[in-house]
C-alpha cells in the first residue's frame, strides 16, 4: 500500500479531492471522523498520531458518505487540540461542500514531546488503530521520544548544498510542485528555513561529514567466530565502510552483502539450479532497512554492523527498540518509528513498509524457510539481530529466549565448549549462561564434562 498523498488530493478541485478522501484507505498516516464525533473523542486520534509519525484526519467524512459541518461546527472541530497536552500541532484545510458546509482536513505533525487528552491518555497510532497506552508503554515512549527530537533539529546548511537528483526524484514521486514546498510538507525543514537532521541524512551526498558515525560497515568471516589477534577469522578485505546517503547506504550494502553471504546450489524459484543464499535475502534485507531507518541517530559514537558468518548475520545497530515493548517478545512489538520524517520518506521511495510488519515479515520468512526464528539481543544501548542458517530443531521450541539462543550457539559450534566460550558465542554474560546451562542440564539437553566443579577446562556439550 502507497502512503496517501494528502497534499496532492488538497490541490485537486473539492469535488474531486472528496472523492479521493472517502476511497483513500486508512492506515498510518491517514483517519478518516464522522462529524459528528465530538471534539474531546477527536483528541485522541490527535494525540496518536502526534506521538507516531504525524499524519492527516479528514472529518466530515464516514461510512463512505460526506457529512458537511457548518462554520460553527468546523470551529468546535478545530477546538479539540484545546483537549490534548501539550497542544498538538496541527494545520487546518476546509473544503468546501456545495452551499451545505465544509469538510476538515486537519494535518497533524509529529509532536517532539508525548502529548496525552485533557485527562492524561497517551494513544500511539498504529496501523488503522488509535491504541490507548498503559502506564508502562507510556513510560517507554517517553524514553523513546529524545531521538525523535534529534531528526528534527537544524543542521545550519542551505538546500542547494543537497544532492538535486536525489531531491528532484523525491519531488516527482510525491508530486510536489515545489522542493521548498516538499520539505515544509515533510517537517525536513525548520522555522529558520535550514534542513533537519532528517532531511542530510536522506539527501546530502555524504552525511558523515556532519556524522561522521552514520554509515553501515559490513563484515566478512571464514568461520563462526570472530576471534582475536593471530586468532581472527576476517576475511582479507572483508571489511568494507559504506557511506552515504540513508538510501544510498542502504543500497550498497544490499550489493555488498548479497556478493559475501554463503550460499548453495540448489533449485531456485525460476526452475533452474543455481547459488542460493544460505539466509533468504527478503528477511536479512527486511533487517538492513530496520536497522538503517530505525537507529538512534541520537546516539552519536557507533555506527550499523552487518557481520556475516558461515552460519548466520549479525546486525547491530545503536539504541534499543524503539518504542513500546519487549525484546524477548518481538512479534508482540508495536510499530513506533523513532526517526518518524526519515520513515515517511523511505516508505514514500519504497524503501520500507508503512504498516510496522517487518519483525513478523522476517519470521514469517524465516519459518517458511524451516529455518530458526530471528533472536533480538538489547545490550550497551545497542540492538543486535541474529538470522541463522540453522534449520529449526525441536530442542529450542518452548525454552525462554536466552536459553534457545545458548542451545542454538552450541549445536552450532559443534564441539565442547567452556561457559565462557558459550557465553561469548551467545551474548551474554558468563553468570547468565551459567545459570541457563545449569536449568538445560536438568531437561536433559545439555551434559557437563570436567574433573571437578572448579575445574577450568570443564566443557558443556549437547546431548
Amino acid at each position: 500500500m502507497q502512503i496517501p498523498e494528502i497534499e496532492g488530493v488538497l490541490s485537486l478541485s473539492p469535488d474531486e479531492a472528496i472523492n479521493r478522501l472517502l476511497t483513500m484507505p486508512e492506515g498510518q498516516w491517514f483517519d478518516r471522523k464522522s462529524a459528528r464525533s465530538e471534539p474531546v473523542r477527536l483528541a485522541s486520534a490527535l494525540v496518536a498520531m502526534a506521538n507516531a509519525e504525524g499524519g492527516y484526519i479528514a472529518i466530515g467524512l464516514s461510512a463512505g458518505k460526506v457529512e458537511p459541518m457548518t462554520n460553527r461546527r468546523v470551529n468546535e472541530m478545530r477546538q479539540a487540540v484545546n483537549f490534548t497536552e501539550p497542544p498538538v500541532r496541527v494545520r487546518a484545510t476546509e473544503i468546501p461542500v456545495s452551499d451545505s458546509g465544509s469538510v476538515l482536513v486537519l494535518r497533524v505533525e509529529p509532536g517532539r514531546l508525548v502529548h496525552t487528552t485533557a485527562s492524561g491518555d497517551a494513544y500511539l497510532r498504529i496501523g488503522d488503530v488509535s491504541k490507548k497506552l498503559g502506564y508502562s508503554m507510556h513510560q517507554q515512549l517517553e524514553l523513546d521520544k529524545a531521538p525523535t527530537v534529534f531528526e528534527g533539529l537544524s543542521v545550519p546548511r542551505k538546500l542547494s548544498s543537497l544532492n538535486q537528483e536525489a531531491l528532484a526524484e523525491y519531488q516527482r514521486v510525491i508530486g510536489s510542485s515545489t522542493i521548498e514546498g516538499m520539505f515544509h510538507a515533510r517537517d525536513l525543514l525548520t522555522d529558520d528555513g535550514d534542513p533537519t537532521v532528517a532531511a542530510w541524512l536522506l539527501f546530502a551526498d555524504r552525511p558523515q561529514a556532519v556524522f561522521p558515525e552514520t554509515y553501515v560497515r559490513v563484515l566478512r568471516y571464514t568461520g563462526a567466530i570472530r576471534g582475536t589477534g593471530r586468532d581472527l577469522q576476517l576475511y582479507d578485505h572483508g571489511d568494507i565502510r559504506l557511506e552515504g546517503s540513508i538510501p544510498e547506504q542502504i543500497r550498497r550494502a544490499e550489493r555488498t552483502i548479497d556478493q559475501w553471504i554463503p550460499k548453495r546450489r540448489s533449485l531456485r524459484d525460476d526452475g533452474r539450479f543455481g547459488p542460493v543464499p544460505l539466509i533468504p535475502t527478503d528477511a536479512w534485507l527486511e533487517g538492513l532497512v530496520n536497522a538503517v531507518i530505525h537507529r538512534s541517530y541520537a546516539w552519536a559514537g557507533d555506527h550499523i554492523r552487518v557481520e556475516i558468518f558461515l552460519d548466520r548475520i549479525e546486525i547491530t545497530s545503536p539504541g534499543g527498540f524503539a518504542g513500546p515493548g519487549d525484546h524477548n517478545q518481538p512479534l508482540d512489538i508495536k510499530r513506533y518509528a523513532r526517526n518518524p520524517r526519515i520513515a515517511r520518506v523511505c516508505a514514500e521511495l519504497g524503501i520500507a513498509q508503512e504498516l510496522g510488519e517487518g519483525i513478523q515479515r522476517m519470521f514469517s520468512i524465516m519459518r517458511e524457510a524451516e529455518l530458526d526464528d530471528p533472536v533480538y539481543r538489547v545490550e550497551d544501548n545497542q540492538i543486535r539481530l541474529t538470522l541463522y542458517a540453522s534449520r529449526l530443531s525441536s530442542e529450542t521450541h518452548g525454552l525462554p529466549a536466552t536459553a534457545a539462543q545458548i542451545v542454538q550457539s552450541m549445536r552450532q559450534a559443534d564441539i565442547p565448549l567452556g561457559t565462557g566460550q558459550i557465553a561469548k558465542l551467545s551474548g551474554v554474560s558468563a553468570i547468565t549462561a551459567s545459570k541457563h546451562l545449569k536449568q538445560l542440564r536438568d531437561e536433559g539437553l545439555v551434559e557437563w564434562r570436567g574433573a571437578s566443579p572448579r575445574d577450568p577446562q570443564a566443557t558443556w556439550r549437547l546431548k
